[in-house]
């Protein structure tokens, strides 16, 4: 994970000249919002056996190159393919085929009392979470994206890494399919705060004391749609499965290395 610091690090270290770059480019698109809810199956946690079902609202709001949203709002805005995630996030570069951006969003973390086979365990702090993304567009409907996110405030979330290949394999008036592919990578330190079970919690867990490295964490895969109601309204959903890797699939805390989601709502958008 050494690299991948460096890269963050060198990331962080242009945005000045970036921003600049930025500005420099006018802005006449006009603000764009979302509203909509979803309900959303899945593990409790990665790598869990039982599932929680829950419904979430989401939204988004988009101002020129300015976005921030709740988890999936940017994508159903319309950015899902730039990378930029939840949070607040501005694409620094846009040539056309690539983009570049940074993106600040909020880690709830984990809380020990989120699952039974989590009790006893170290939470995990909420943090704040600085994130690097890059996407180029291979076709006009397949792109490959990269990111990097780092926790910002020491709270031990570690670094993370992802690429992802995501095609829209269908689009039509009333219908659109896309489906994606990836891998997820953490260091030492995201692992141990999710996967590793410290000497100090070996009597109150009930679990081993597990010391994982750093390592590929997953890889998954999903297909989604996205259906228009009228000029505002659409509906949406998708499915998906991921297979844990690496140090997160052996750790004592992961009950199946396979997991799954579904997900299903409606949104407004102007």
């Amino acid at each position: 994970m050494k690299s991948a610091l460096l890269l963050l690090a060198a990331g962080i270290a242009a945005l000045p000249a970036l921003a600049q770059q930025a500005e420099q480019e006018p802005e006449d698109q006009p603000a764009r919002y979302l509203l909509g809810v979803s309900v959303a199956s899945r593990p409790e946690y990665d790598g869990a056996s039982a599932r929680q079902t829950k419904l979430k609202p989401l939204w988004a709001f988009q101002w020129g190159r300015w976005r921030i949203s709740t988890s999936g709002g940017s994508a159903l805005l319309g950015f899902g393919r730039e990378g930029g995630g939840a949070g607040a996030s501005t694409v620094l570069v846009d040539s056309g085929k690539l983009r570049l951006g940074v993106a600040l969003r909020v880690d709830s973390g984990r809380s020990s009392g989120d699952a039974s086979t989590t009790e006893g365990l170290p939470d995990v702090k909420r943090t704040l979470r600085a994130r690097v993304y890059a996407n180029y567009g291979l076709a006009p409907d397949l792109n490959l994206g990269a990111n990097l996110s780092q926790d910002l405030l020491g709270r031990k979330g570690g670094l993370t890494a992802g690429i992802d290949l995501g095609w829209r394999f269908y689009r039509s008036p009333t219908l659109e399919w896309a489906s994606g592919i990836g891998l997820s990578a953490g260091d030492a330190q995201n692992m141990r705060s999710y996967f590793g079970v410290p000497e100090s919690a070996v009597a109150s867990s009930g679990k081993p004391a597990y010391n994982p490295g750093a390592g590929l964490r997953d890889l998954h895969a999903g297909v989604s749609f996205t259906r228009p109601l009228s000029k505002h309204w659409f509906a949406f959903g998708g499915v998906g499965a991921s297979r844990l890797l690496g140090p997160a699939a052996d750790s004592p805390l992961t009950q199946q290395r396979n997991g799954s989601y579904a997900n299903l709502g409606i949104a407004w958008r102007n």
